[in-house]
């Protein structure tokens, strides 16, 4: 279900998901393809900048397509000297409100790939901040095999009891294939 966005402007992609790597491997290999496709679209990956999970393979993929990589990099991963060796810009940062307000920033469109507890907060921070006009960005939950479909139903059962105040078509959008997320960042 693409929604209407100028592409024509589209320039970065904000990227939210597992810093783990615990994962199974088909999660790495999701990111590598999410962050290839950026590259190949010629788009800026924007992102927390850690050297690991499904963060550190979207990035490697960016890479790998010959495209442009930006991390916000909160100081705690700077003393761990956890920086991925695949950012192009380093954006320092305080902590990880400050990233994801970086993060906005510096991005037309929020793609959340499958993530833990951090990834929710990232995005519910910016539907939140959608929703009562700090901004206009989006959220795409890429919901490949599913990921997202019980926070959808979460969501749209929020919304059936009247406690979402603006249509969530106004800040999300969810991709449930390769062909839709395409559609999003054509």
């Amino acid at each position: 279900m693409p929604f209407p966005l100028n592409q024509a402007d589209m320039e970065s992609i904000g990227l939210f998901c597992a810093a783990s790597d615990r994962l199974e491997a088909s999660y790495y290999d999701l990111a590598g393809a999410f962050g290839r496709l950026v590259g190949e679209r010629g788009l800026t990956l924007v992102y927390g900048g850690a050297d690991s999970g499904l963060m550190e393979s979207a990035a490697r993929g960016v890479k790998d397509a010959g495209g442009h990589v930006v991390g916000i990099v909160p100081s705690v991963l700077e003393a761990r000297r956890r920086v991925s060796r695949y950012v192009d810009e380093v954006v320092p940062c305080h902590d990880l409100s400050d990233r994801k307000a970086i993060m906005v920033e510096r991005s037309d469109v929020l793609v959340a790939l499958p993530g833990g507890v951090g990834t929710l907060d990232e995005v519910f921070t910016v539907m939140a901040a959608n929703s009562i006009g700090y901004h206009r960005k989006k959220v795409v939950l890429f919901a490949l095999d599913g990921f997202w479909d019980g926070l959808v139903a979460v969501l749209q059962e929020m919304d059936r009891r009247g406690f979402v105040n603006v249509p969530l078509e106004q800040y999300l959008v969810v991709a449930r294939s390769w062909d839709e997320l395409q559609a999003v960042l054509a």
